[in-house]
């Protein structure tokens, strides 16, 4: 891979010519790296919420998919935005291309590590809305709280939900998270 150079601007051609051997995402043209590995509670965490989220969506036309997998945000545009979320919903299978999500998904999770913390709670917080994503959670594995902000007229609401709480999901009619699963 070529030397990422500091104020160049990289589209996603350019991503998909990167060596697969380490994790980037753009975001408007800048790139960043993704941390190597997940903590052990960041590993336990993203995979009781994939599997409660399969399980829900199991025969269902919505479909969960976990990093990595790729999300091209302006995919019909500059196409210079893609991430990979922790877990994603989609319900509009047209999006999936069977190596990304080309548009907003309908709800994006991301799980907090020390070096995401500021890009997931304010860089990416700013990009899901601006996109359209209708649901965007940020999952803190030290204090055990989820924060969903919910889409609704162009601005995410908030509310936030700890400890063995029940979180709804706004996308998905009647179902609901059950956080004493998901923080084991």
């Amino acid at each position: 891979m070529e030397q990422l150079r500091e104020g160049k601007r990289y589209t996603y051609a350019d991503y998909c010519t990167w060596d697969n051997s380490e994790r980037w995402e753009l975001i408007d043209g800048v790139a960043y790296a993704m941390a190597p590995g997940a903590s052990e509670g960041h590993q336990e965490i993203s995979f009781e919420l994939s599997r409660l989220f399969g399980n829900l969506l199991k025969s269902k036309p919505c479909k969960a998919f976990a990093a990595p997998f790729d999300v091209r945000l302006s995919a019909d545009g500059d196409d210079d935005t893609v991430v990979q979320p922790d877990l994603l919903v989609v319900c509009d299978r047209s999006k999936l291309d069977g190596k990304s999500c080309n548009g907003p998904p309908d709800l994006v999770i991301e799980i907090l590590s020390p070096s995401s913390v500021s890009r997931d709670k304010w860089v990416k917080f700013n990009l899901y809305q601006r996109s359209g994503v209708r649901e965007y959670w940020i999952v803190d594995p030290d204090s055990k709280t989820v924060m969903v902000h919910t889409l609704e007229d162009g601005r995410y609401m908030t509310s936030a939900y700890g400890g063995s709480e029940s979180v709804p999901v706004g996308v998905l009619e009647g179902c609901v998270i059950e956080l004493g699963d998901v923080f084991v």
